[in-house]
C-alpha cells in the first residue's frame, strides 16, 4: 500500500493546480479518495460533522446490492440451464462458444457453479460496457466543469446493469447507458441536479428505442426455443399474466417469483434480496422507509380496487397484490430506484405521497395497458417529474400553518402602544 500511496503523491504533482496536467486532476481525485480517506478536514465554523458522507452513502448502497449481483448471475445461470434441460438451445453467442468449447462446461440447473460460470459471462460484459461508457462521459463533463468525479455514478453502474436481460446486444447497454448519464443528469447539471433517475431514464431510452432486445417472450433467458419445445417458454410470470390472468399464476410458483427464480431482468427478480436490501438501506437511513410504505400502500390499495372491479375482457384484473409485489420489477423500483435521494421528493410526507403515487401508477400501467404489463419503470419516471411539485405543497402547507400558528400565539404591538 505504500507503493500506491507514493505512486498517487507522484501523480498528484503532475495534476495540482498550476501543474502542466491539472486538468486531468478530477482523475486523480477519483482514485485517490476511493482508495484513501482524504487528508483534509474542515477546521472554521460553520460545518457539522457527520460520519456519513457521499463515499460511505453510496458504499453502503453498493453493498445492498452486492447480494443482487451475485443472484443475478446465478439465475441467470440458472434460467439458461433450465430450458436447456427441457429441449430449448442456449443462445447462440461467443459466451456460448466460451462456456462449452473453451470452458467444456455443460448445462446442469443443479451445478450452483456452473450456474455462476455461465451467469457470468453474460452479466459481467454488461457491467463493463456500462462502467466503461458512463465512466468515461462522467469523467469528461467533471474535467470541462472543473469539479471532482462524483462517486453517485458507481450505483448507476450496478443499477443499469441489474435491469437488463442477459441478451441485449453491448453496443446498445452503451448506447443506453450513454443516454441515460447525458440526458439524465448531465443536461441538468450533473450530480444533484438531475430530476429524473439516470438509470432507469437509460432503460426507457432502449426500451421505447429498441423494444425488441428489451421485451418479449426469448429475450429474458440466455436460450432460445428450439421448436415446438414443452414444459418451458421465456416469457415472464408478468408476461404470462397479462395472456391469461391469475390462471398463469399458480400458488405453487408464489415461492419461486418472491425468491426470484424465474425468467426476468438479471436482478430484479428476488424479492427476498430485495427486502435485504431494504434493511439495510433503512437501518443505515440511506433509503427513505416513508417512499416503501407509500409504494406498498399505493400498490395494495390499486390492486383491490381493481380486483374488486374486475373485467371480463382484461385478465391483469384479477391479479392478487401479492403477486403484483414479486413480479417484475416491483420490488427492485420499491427499494433501489425509487428511494433515489435526488430525484424523489425530499419532506417526510412528500415522501409519502410520491410512494403512493407510484404504487397506484406501477398497478395501473399493468392492469389497464396489458401490452406493457411491467409499469415500475414508467411509473418511478413519471413521479420523478411530480416529486418537486410534491414538495413544494407539502412546503408551502407547513409554512402557511406555522403562519396561522404565529399570528394566533404571538402578541402584536398595535399603534397605542397596546397588545392584542
Amino acid at each position: 500500500m505504500d507503493f500506491l500511496r507514493k505512486l498517487l503523491d507522484l501523480a498528484h504533482e503532475q495534476v495540482k493546480p498550476g501543474a502542466d496536467y491539472e486538468d486531468l486532476y478530477p482523475l486523480y481525485e477519483a482514485q485517490d479518495t476511493g482508495l484513501y480517506t482524504p487528508g483534509t478536514v474542515t477546521k472554521v465554523a460553520s460545518h457539522v460533522r457527520d460520519f456519513l458522507d457521499q463515499k460511505r452513502m453510496m458504499g453502503t448502497v453498493i453493498l445492498a446490492l452486492m447480494p443482487l449481483v451475485i443472484f443475478a448471475m446465478y439465475n441467470t445461470g440458472y434460467q439458461t440451464a433450465l430450458a436447456v434441460g427441457h429441449g430449448a438451445v442456449a443462445h447462440d453467442g461467443w459466451q456460448t462458444l466460451i462456456y462449452e468449447n473453451v470452458l467444456g462446461l455443460g448445462y446442469d440447473a443443479a451445478n450452483i457453479g456452473q450456474n455462476l460460470v455461465l451467469g457470468a459471462l453474460y452479466y459481467l460484459p454488461i457491467s463493463i460496457v456500462t462502467l466503461a461508457v458512463g465512466g468515461v462521459i462522467e469523467a469528461a463533463f467533471a474535467i470541462v466543469r472543473k469539479h471532482e468525479i462524483n462517486e453517485g455514478f458507481l450505483v448507476t453502474w450496478f443499477l443499469f446493469s441489474l435491469i437488463l436481460p442477459p441478451t441485449i446486444p453491448l453496443w446498445q447497454v452503451g448506447l443506453g447507458i450513454g443516454f441515460g448519464v447525458l440526458f439524465g443528469k448531465e443536461v441538468f447539471g450533473g450530480v444533484g441536479m438531475n430530476v429524473l433517475n439516470p438509470a432507469l431514464t437509460a432503460r426507457a431510452f432502449l426500451f421505447f428505442a429498441y423494444p425488441a432486445a428489451i421485451s418479449g417472450d426469448q429475450v429474458w433467458t440466455a436460450a432460445v426455443d428450439a421448436g415446438g419445445v414443452d414444459g418451458w417458454t421465456g416469457a415472464t410470470l408478468l408476461g404470462q399474466a397479462a395472456l391469461d390472468g391469475v390462471a398463469a399464476l399458480p400458488d405453487s410458483r408464489w415461492m419461486d417469483a418472491f425468491v426470484g427464480l424465474i425468467p426476468g431482468s438479471m436482478g430484479e427478480t428476488s424479492a427476498l434480496l430485495c427486502i435485504v436490501g431494504a434493511l439495510v438501506l433503512v437501518i443505515t437511513r440511506i433509503g427513505s422507509w416513508k417512499t416503501m410504505a407509500g409504494v406498498v400502500a399505493g400498490t395494495t390499495l390499486m390492486s383491490v380496487v381493481l380486483n374488486a372491479i374486475g373485467s371480463d375482457t382484461n385478465p391483469m384484473f384479477s391479479v392478487p397484490v401479492y403477486w403484483h409485489m414479486v413480479l417484475g420489477g416491483w420490488a427492485f423500483g420499491t427499494v433501489f430506484m425509487a428511494t433515489d435521494p435526488v430525484s424523489s421528493a425530499f419532506t417526510d410526507v412528500g415522501k409519502l405521497i410520491y410512494g403512493l403515487g407510484i404504487g397506484v401508477l406501477v398497478v395501473l400501467v399493468r392492469v389497464v395497458n396489458p401490452a406493457y404489463p411491467e409499469g415500475m419503470m414508467l411509473a418511478i419516471l413519471f413521479m420523478n417529474m411530480f416529486a418537486p411539485l410534491i414538495d413544494h405543497f407539502v412546503v408551502q402547507k407547513n409554512v402557511k400553518r406555522r403562519q396561522a400558528r404565529y399570528a394566533a400565539t404571538t402578541p402584536v404591538k398595535v399603534a397605542d402602544g397596546g397588545e392584542k
